[in-house]
């Protein structure tokens, strides 16, 4: 059985897809970017989108009564890895321990052209 999971607080999906995905006690989070729910771009620096896309998933996780610290798997897609260190500080600001499993991979191209692109995996 699954449960689909929306967030107000987050942008609207640009494709045939849902912000979440719940199944049992295991939530799946499509890959968010640094979009906000009002649909502006926040592309500025990657600190500024990294930071938004940890805010969407935040909102997602919210939506379903969850939190980071229930996360339990991360991918990071960049498109350019000279970025790694900015997006992984930010990202990194959102934990405290028990750090999520994670890779991290470099890419061509992102939807709506955007620098990093990062989805989630959390259990209750």
């Amino acid at each position: 059985m699954k449960q689909i999971i929306t967030s107000k607080n987050a942008p609207n999906p640009i494709g045939p897809y849902s912000h979440a995905v719940l199944s049992g006690s295991t939530i799946y989070v499509s890959g968010q970017v640094g979009k906000k729910a009002t649909g502006e771009m926040m592309v500025q620096d990657i600190r500024s989108e990294t930071t938004q896309v940890m805010e969407n998933i935040g909102a997602i996780l919210n939506e379903a009564g969850m939190n980071f610290a229930q996360i339990v798997k991360t991918t990071i897609f960049l498109k350019n890895m000279d970025d790694f260190s900015a997006v992984n500080e930010v990202y990194g600001s959102y934990f405290t321990k028990d750090f999520p499993a994670r890779e991290t991979v470099q890419v061509s191209k992102l939807p709506l052209d955007v620098n990093v692109e990062i989805s989630v995996i959390a259990v209750k």
